[in-house]
């Protein structure tokens, strides 16, 4: 897969909030690492796979649009950098996350990403979803 596939892959399955179709852009040994996000990182995709499900899956925020706003390159060929928008929907409120995402892509699969997202709109997600 090409970058550009991959990056609108990896935003459908947030969109589908599909932790197979996610998983499955990651190398084997993938690493998926949230620095802002206060969570322990993902090693493997295996890891990936399951770490998306259940926290998918235990909460009522619903992607309704991830809205990519540029895609840059870097000098390294294997890393780009997504600036994005994610737009949740919890009950009656919706919810803009803004975010970067940095990957390092190597033969057509994320070897590593690092999840970076506004985390006070991650914190309104939550206390929304608590409610």
């Amino acid at each position: 897969m090409s970058i550009e596939e991959i990056v609108t892959a990896y935003h459908a399955a947030m969109l589908h909030k599909s932790a197979d179709e996610l998983a499955d852009l990651y190398a084997e040994d993938g690493l998926h690492e949230f620095p802002f996000g206060g969570l322990a990182p993902y090693k493997g995709r295996e890891e990936i796979r399951a770490g998306y499900r259940a926290s998918w899956g235990a909460t009522a925020a619903e992607v309704q649009e991830v809205r990519r706003l540029a895609l840059h390159r870097t000098t390294d060929p294997e890393v780009v950098v997504v600036e994005q928008n994610t737009f949740v929907v919890v009950g009656d409120q919706r919810i803009t996350v803004p975010g970067l995402l940095v990957l390092r892509i190597r033969d057509g699969r994320i070897v590593h990403a690092r999840d970076y997202m506004d985390s006070s709109a991650v914190a309104q997600v939550r206390a929304a979803a608590a409610s």
